[in-house]
């Protein structure tokens, strides 16, 4: 019997023999190398702006359709996912297994730029980024850039005022659903990080980073002049007023 083959699968054994000889897919904007053609399609859309993939409840648009996916799940308010330690549900299974952490303390991925390590994969390759100097998104109303797409995307709403994330206790708008999760804690009084070397806790993560960094002495901000480093970037960026000579 004759072999068929979907359109799909053409289009990737196409890509391959393309790349037996050019090696990958170039972006002519940015000079990324992309595998497949389909990739390098779905990565001009962040220099074209196109987002085909409208939410049909408040209008909102990406540009891939698991976005939008993951998106409607902010509208039935479905969570899934139980952490079976302390009963907290999550929208998303990788906001579970990023929470699980919270309990073994576990950060097993390393920089090996300058040794923090991370919970998960994705997460050190987003802080890899600030070594590279690389911000491959850009915002189209006034050409910022950024190392991450969620930064982006975060920015973009300045434009819009888009504020998709209400609270259910006073209806209050946000544009991040991270502001509305701490919002909600007002309300509630819940201070769920505790550190590891007092009892002191906190209602947010990064108040909670900063704070540990009293107890270990840790400093990942690091003078691109010099060889100083610093416990927090607003510290680092008066420091390098000294080289830049800036006086805003």
């Amino acid at each position: 019997m004759e072999e068929t083959h979907s359109p799909v699968k053409e289009e990737e054994e196409t890509d391959s023999l393309k790349r037996k000889d050019k090696n990958c897919f170039t972006c002519t904007q940015c000079g990324k190398s992309l595998l497949y053609k389909k990739s390098l399609r779905h990565h001009m859309m962040i220099h074209t702006g196109e987002k085909p993939c409208t939410c049909s409840q408040c209008g909102t648009s990406f540009r891939h359709p698991s976005s939008l996916i993951n998106h409607m799940l902010i509208h039935t308010g479905e969570k899934t996912h139980k952490c079976d330690q302390c009963g907290k549900t999550f929208l998303r299974a990788s906001e579970l297994k990023s929470h699980l952490h919270n309990h073994t303390k576990e950060k097993p991925y390393p920089c090996t730029v300058c040794g923090k390590s991370f919970k998960d994969q994705a997460r050190l390759n987003r802080h890899q980024k600030i070594h590279t100097g690389v911000r491959e998104y850009m915002c189209f109303k006034c050409e910022k850039t950024f190392y991450r797409v969620e930064h982006l995307k975060v920015h973009e709403r300045i434009h819009t005022a888009e504020k998709p994330y209400i609270c259910s206790m006073c209806s209050k708008g946000f544009s991040q659903l991270e502001q509305m999760k701490m919002h909600e804690r007002i309300h509630t009084g819940e201070k769920p990080y505790k550190c590891s070397h007092c009892n002191k806790r906190f209602s947010n993560s990064r108040n909670l980073k900063t704070h540990e960094r009293t107890h270990t002495g840790e400093k990942p901000y690091k003078c691109s002049h010099c060889d100083k480093r610093f416990s927090y970037p607003v510290i680092l960026k008066k420091h390098e007023r000294i080289h830049t000579r800036e006086k805003p």
